[in-house]
């Protein structure tokens, strides 16, 4: 970090430089002309110890800038970049040659002017080469006019794929790995810096419960990149000011529109709220549970006493709990039981049957 200050230190006196050198040669203050020296003397130290003082906030802004660029880049088509950048470099080529006939001794006209078209130039190159991609790619013999091949050009828009982003507790729970092993999953899998931070330190904690889970979340992440049944990244980002790993992960799935995945009921009513879309790892297994309706006949094996009286409480092999009527006297046993209703709550599935020898006897 050290190497880094002094680098925008001296990068801040040379920009300090150039700034005097300016304010010369508009020539409109008398003091100044008569102490030149003095002038390039405070301009070089001023912008050096602002460089001094901003350096990290400066670089932080800097590597945040730079990884939301590149996430973007690696989940945008190459032919769309393609295309970007032959229309960019076509603006900026036009912006050029158009600003050529200026006058050059005009304040504004002859220095800020030239600039602002060129760039609004090489904007609007490369929005209008990205929206007419096929006919630009054509020409440049980089796409066919082909049926076949026009489909394959607009595949990847298509089939374009969301990252999903890992919280800390999906990780550990370790379903995700079995839902990716089953190819239901696309990837890229996004596993942030600040979330692999959050395991090691819950991996080093003093508590054996929250070491073992830390560690088991760790081993699932190696599992899944030894799989490469899909890309896991691990992307170095981080968001400074905001201290809270939930909102960072809210923030970097609004960076790269993306998705997260977590089985967190808090974090997942904040990221709606956001309009953050969710995949929920909780809604998932309770939308693949068996359909149960009222009238169907089951065996469940009933363990403990419910709570209202007389009560039975079972489980089927997906986790449901049976509440059956009349089962305390059945506890320990299989019992063939009636599904008189389904409940579904925000825990999952709840279904209330009553023993098949109680409805004999009735």
């Amino acid at each position: 970090m050290l190497g880094v200050r002094v680098l925008v230190t001296i990068l801040g006196g040379v920009i300090g430089y150039y700034l005097a050198g300016y304010v010369l040669m508009l020539d409109s203050w008398t003091f100044i002309n008569k102490n030149p020296v003095l002038l390039y003397v405070l301009c070089v130290t001023i912008m050096a110890l602002l460089g001094a003082l901003f350096t990290k906030s400066l670089v932080s802004r800097f590597r945040r800038l730079l990884s939301g660029v590149i996430a973007a880049l690696q989940h945008t088509p190459t032919q769309d970049i393609a295309a970007g950048s032959i229309g960019l470099i076509s603006g900026l080529i036009i912006g050029v040659l158009a600003t050529l006939p200026l006058p050059k001794n005009v304040p504004f006209v002859s220095d800020v002017l030239p600039t602002i078209v060129t760039l609004v130039l090489g904007y609007v190159g490369a929005t209008v080469a990205v929206r007419k991609r096929d006919d630009v790619l054509h020409l440049f013999s980089m796409g066919g006019r082909s049926a076949e091949r026009g489909a394959r050009d607009k595949s990847p828009r298509l089939t374009k794929q969301v990252a999903k982003i890992l919280d800390t507790s999906v990780i550990i729970d370790g379903r995700v790995a079995d839902i990716v092993q089953t190819g239901f999953l696309e990837g890229p899998l996004v596993v942030p810096a600040f979330v692999l931070g959050e395991l090691q330190h819950i991996a080093d904690s003093s508590d054996v419960l929250k070491r073992n889970r830390g560690r088991r979340g760790l081993d699932i992440l190696k599992r899944m990149q030894n799989e490469a049944l899909v890309e896991v990244q691990i992307l170095d980002v981080d968001f400074e000011d905001i201290p809270d790993v939930d909102t960072k992960l809210v923030r970097l799935a609004k960076d790269l529109l993306g998705k997260v995945i977590t089985n967190d009921f808090n974090l997942n009513k904040v990221a709606e709220l956001q309009g953050v879309s969710v995949l929920n790892i909780n809604d998932l297994v309770n939308a693949v549970k068996p359909m149960v309706l009222p009238g169907e006949e089951m065996t469940v094996h009933l363990i403990k006493d419910g709570k209202e009286q007389g009560q039975g409480i079972g489980y089927l092999d997906d986790g449901t709990m049976i509440v059956v009527d009349g089962g305390r006297r059945y506890i320990g046993e299989s019992v063939g039981v009636l599904v008189t209703n389904v409940l579904q709550t925000t825990a999952g599935k709840m279904i209330f049957a009553k023993p098949k020898a109680m409805e004999r006897a009735l």
